[in-house]
């Protein structure tokens, strides 16, 4: 039951919300929104000399601002609402059922004006935005999909590009073994146009035979690493004399 110091109580407590608001609102010129334009509001005479990222930035910050002012907006609109009912006698009361609102869920949300049962905001969204529907990874299901492909795809391409340097940062990954600015790309260490390490350095002919070692950095230290655990690879030793190299390269 809502008694009559309750009330009061609450009443306070929305007129001092109420005042709050508009004291925000006054005091930052509604967010700087009132001004006609948003160059207005940062202080630039023009953007010709903008980076693209910067006007960027100034417009998501305007319509930051503008989200805000209307949040605020509707909140006082819903404060002077429940003023409104204070007055009338009809607060507390849900306006669909016209049972008693909980104090509880009054003092948790004084402008509440119907019971659990009955609030409007009974279903929460869960859809994805809508330009999800038409905007996808620039190389579709290839990018940064976790699997090996077997031949030069359009994420090879990317990666070949991506390590002469982007934008990025170290301060950009959440790896903080990854300090080199040479590896500063997506998927570094993931093998380009082969699967696996013997690949880069290994040619057959199609019917897997005429087996010729192409030397690059990866078949050394395979060698390497098979010297060392005294094992044999599974086209044999891979220095061995008999082996066809190829003079040229």
């Amino acid at each position: 039951m809502l008694t009559s110091e309750k009330l009061s109580t609450l009443r306070k407590a929305l007129l001092d919300r109420q005042q709050e608001i508009d004291n925000d609102l006054h005091a930052t010129d509604y967010f700087d929104t009132k001004r006609s334009f948003a160059n207005d509001s940062t202080g630039e005479l023009s953007h010709y000399d903008n980076h693209p990222a910067d006007t960027a930035t100034d417009l998501f910050e305007r319509e930051k601002d503008i989200a805000l002012v209307e949040h605020f907006e509707k909140e006082l609109k819903d404060i002077n609402h429940a003023l409104a009912r204070i007055e009338d006698g009809s607060y507390g009361k849900c306006e669909t059922c016209q049972a008693d609102i909980p104090v509880e869920r009054l003092e948790a949300l004084p402008t509440a004006t119907h019971c659990l049962k009955h609030s409007p905001d009974q279903v929460v969204s869960h859809r994805r935005p809508v330009e999800e529907d038409v905007l996808g990874p620039p190389f579709g299901d290839l990018e940064y999909d976790e699997k090996d492909s077997t031949f030069y795809d359009s994420e090879d391409s990317w990666q070949d590009v991506e390590q002469y340097g982007t934008s990025e940062t170290p301060s950009d990954f959440n790896d903080r073994s990854m300090l080199d600015y040479n590896g500063m790309y997506v998927e570094e260490d993931e093998p380009t146009s082969y699967v696996q390490e013997i690949d880069s350095f290994i040619a057959t002919d199609i019917d897997g035979n005429n087996v010729r070692v192409y030397p690059n950095a990866v078949h050394e230290q395979y060698e390497e690493r098979l010297d060392e655990e005294e094992v044999m690879s599974v086209v044999g030793n891979l220095g061995q004399a008999e082996l066809e190299f190829d003079e040229d390269k």
